[in-house]
């Protein structure tokens, strides 16, 4: 990939999508293209298209689309389906009317059945239910991994790379206790928790389930790989995840050692847990040359930090 070629990055304010746009400008690939909503909705077929045409982008990151935590998966059903359908279709088939040489879809890992061989194998998908607190978004990413499997199939060239990556954390997250991810959310409360010196706080579920954090600078890393390198012959599609899972409550414990709270962590056992386990197996993309980088509670520090002097900053501006 020559570092002239225009790269769209549909995405580009959210979690994932500006760690992409950081590392590929550190990369020295300064020609991106990026569109926020008010400009461009990406659910909106006619205005995909005229985007698609007056742009013509060799290289596309879909990271665009409806994410959020157990309530909002539980609250919005009909809304999740509809947005990321919507976008994965528009995208995908304007990308490949005008000829982009290489896209990569960001699919979750949610899509795995709820009950799973542990690592999870790309092989696994299909083979039992997701978890139904997600499903509806689990089954809006499965489509739009289908699709760009069916696009390759049918015309003969690999050129639509899914990606499954597992919870993804770092700078530009989403701390809303609400709509957040548990990561992310965790932090939220538990500064709060030392802001206001409590002596307690209460967390949803047993903590017992087992969850696998990537940072989004591992997740960047991979994804400047998957666009530079041949993966005409990769076997698709490509699971992403650090190779390490934690405890809920061990997550919760790390959380607080890293802001502070010395307070006594309690859980609302009668609160839903969520899939028992999601660990990934990456092999797949290992094997290409890709391997994580990022230590766990270093991420976490930095991402305390940003919440810290951005988050906080912009709450206190409003």
């Amino acid at each position: 990939m020559n570092k002239k070629n225009k790269i769209y990055v549909a995405g580009h304010t959210g979690l994932i999508g500006s760690a992409i746009v950081r590392r590929l400008q550190q990369e020295g690939y300064n020609n991106l293209i990026v569109c926020g909503h008010a400009e461009l909705d990406l659910a909106d077929a006619i205005a995909v298209d005229s985007f698609f045409d007056l742009h013509k982008p060799g290289y596309v990151v879909l990271a665009a689309g409806r994410v959020g935590g157990i309530i909002e998966n539980k609250t919005y059903p009909a809304d999740f389906m509809n947005a990321n359908l919507a976008i994965q279709l528009n995208v995908l088939k304007a990308a490949h009317r005008v000829g982009v040489r290489k896209l990569l879809l960001f699919a979750s890992s949610c899509m795995y059945p709820r009950e799973c061989p542990q690592p999870m194998s790309e092989s696994a998908l299909l083979s039992g239910h997701p978890e139904p607190t997600s499903l509806a978004y689990a089954i809006s990413k499965l489509a739009g991994l289908q699709m760009c499997l069916a696009y390759n199939q049918q015309y003969g060239e690999q050129r639509f790379i899914p990606v499954i990556p597992n919870s993804a954390f770092g700078p530009n997250d989403n701390f809303d206790p609400k709509s957040g991810h548990v990561l992310s959310a965790l932090v939220r409360r538990f500064h709060e928790a030392r802001e206001t010196d409590a002596k307690s706080i209460m967390l949803w579920g047993s903590g017992s389930p087992r969850r696998e954090f990537i940072h989004t600078d591992d997740i960047a890393d991979a994804v400047v790989a998957l666009l530079a390198g041949d993966t005409s012959k990769l076997e698709l599609p490509l699971n992403l995840g650090a190779g390490v899972d934690y405890s809920i409550r061990e997550l919760a414990e790390a959380i607080a050692r890293v802001v502070g709270y010395s307070g006594k962590i309690e859980w609302d056992i009668s609160k839903p847990d969520g899939a028992p386990r999601k660990l990934l197996d990456s092999s797949r993309l290992r094997a290409f040359g890709w391997k994580p980088a990022v230590n766990f509670e270093d991420g976490l520090k930095s991402t305390y930090r940003w919440y810290l002097d951005n988050e906080l900053n912009m709450e206190a501006s409003k």
